[in-house]
């Protein structure tokens, strides 16, 4: 019987395919598997959050100034 962590893909979750593929790379550690979002309803409608922690965040990123973004340096 195979055990839990060779599973075939059918019968993966998608949150045990997304941790899978996250932490397959050699240099790959488990927070590279930490959630990044928070998703949330509200009155019927989706919100979908950066989550506060999450090591990956949308935009420019540390040293980078909205001038290099506007100008595309």
């Amino acid at each position: 019987m195979p055990s839990s962590e060779h599973t075939p893909d059918e019968e993966m979750t998608s949150a045990e395919k997304r941790h899978d593929q996250l932490t397959s790379a050699p240099d790959a550690t488990e927070s590279d598997a930490a959630p990044r979002i928070e998703v949330s309803e509200h009155n019927g409608n989706t919100r979908i959050d950066i989550a506060p922690d999450a090591a990956v965040r949308p935009g420019p990123g540390p040293g980078v100034s909205e001038d290099e973004i506007s100008d595309g340096s």
